[in-house]
């Protein structure tokens, strides 16, 4: 008795095994195809500093805080001018001197000049008073030299935003004295912003034929934003087998910030070659990172492993290991056995 329920049970599972299992599949076609690839990235700042101040000295304005939003040439920070004040109106005084000291140099030369020529003054006396002359002329370039100086170190008291952002962070307050290169300001410029992407490396030849990249940032998701490859560092790295691209993002978005995450959508133009190509579903992954795909002929479903391209706007592109002309199952092979027997519900033709 229990070898015929043993038997009962084989049979019923050979007949199992024979039905036909209900799946929907389409038929790739080769053609010439646009392809895209879609990273994920963190947007950057072009600029981002620390400002420090040009001089030391004692602060006596703060003229913004963290979250102002400056202009390039704004004033960000005072420090106290006195003494410099006072250094600067000497090398006034000095320069006003040495502008009379010509002067008079000038008068004296030429007075000299129109005596020697009546034959009244010695050749040697308008020698020395022309050197005199010549002396009084590098003095007052000297003091006019001082003074400049003395000028840009007052202008230096003031600092300026070198260019236009906002202030993130601020290190220092009224009263506080600041050593010269110590950092009192962190300023942001908001537009234009970096996205730097990790490629993988088989791209890199395909970057000369890039049609166009659209940028989307998580907070705009809805805003699809034009970018230009600014620059790719030839250089892979060795764990991840990718290199880096940096795009700039042009945006008028006000909320559109460092720091945040964004897609890039890489474009590139229609291949000549004729690639063949399958939907996402049809893929089956294998634990160590093999695919395969069903594929059918004469009734019943064939396991075959493939090696896969590039990812297009159509699917995915099947470099090898599908035979031509064989439609491959993209709804139902999640449980299907090599050689099992198919009934297809639908078959659609390939893009």
């Amino acid at each position: 008795m229990r070898h015929l329920w043993a038997i009962t049970l084989l049979w019923s599972g050979i007949l199992l095994a024979q039905e036909a299992v209900p799946v929907q599949a389409i038929q790739p076609v080769a053609n010439s195809l646009a392809e895209q690839l879609t990273v994920t990235g963190t947007l950057t700042a072009r600029q981002d500093a620390n400002l420090s101040s040009k001089t030391a000295g004692l602060v006596a304005q703060v003229h913004v805080d963290a979250g102002n939003r400056v202009a390039a040439g704004d004033v960000l920070l005072t420090l106290d001018t006195a003494l410099a004040q006072h250094d600067l109106a000497q090398f006034q005084a000095g320069l006003a001197l040495a502008e009379v000291n010509l002067q008079e140099q000038q008068r004296l030369v030429a007075e000299a000049e129109t005596l020697t020529s009546q034959q009244l003054f010695p050749q040697t006396e308008l020698a020395l008073r022309k050197a005199a002359l010549r002396q009084a002329e590098a003095l007052k370039r000297q003091a006019a030299a001082a003074l400049a100086q003395q000028q840009e170190q007052v202008a230096r008291h003031q600092l300026t935003a070198p260019f236009a952002g906002v202030v993130v962070e601020r290190y220092t307050d009224v009263g506080e004295y600041v050593n010269l290169g110590a950092p009192v300001f962190r300023l942001v410029a908001l537009t234009p912003l970096y996205l730097d992407v990790q490629l993988p490396q088989e791209y890199y030849p395909a970057l000369a034929d890039l049609s166009h990249i659209d940028v989307i940032s998580d907070l705009y998701p809805n805003n699809a934003l034009s970018a230009t490859l600014t620059a790719d560092v030839p250089v892979t790295s060795g764990n991840a087998r990718s290199f880096l691209a940096r795009l700039t993002v042009e945006s008028q978005l006000s909320g559109l910030l460092p720091g945040t995450s964004a897609r890039a959508v890489f474009h590139f133009q229609q291949r000549e070659r004729q690639v063949l190509v399958v939907p996402a579903d049809a893929l089956l992954r294998h634990a160590d990172g093999k695919f395969s795909v069903f594929s059918i002929a004469d009734g019943k479903a064939y396991r075959r492993l493939v090696t896969l391209g590039r990812n297009t706007t159509a699917g995915v592109e099947i470099v090898s290991g599908l035979p031509e002309g064989e439609a491959v199952v993209v709804r139902g092979n999640e449980n299907l056995r090599d050689g099992q027997a198919v009934r297809l519900v639908s078959v659609a033709g390939g893009n």
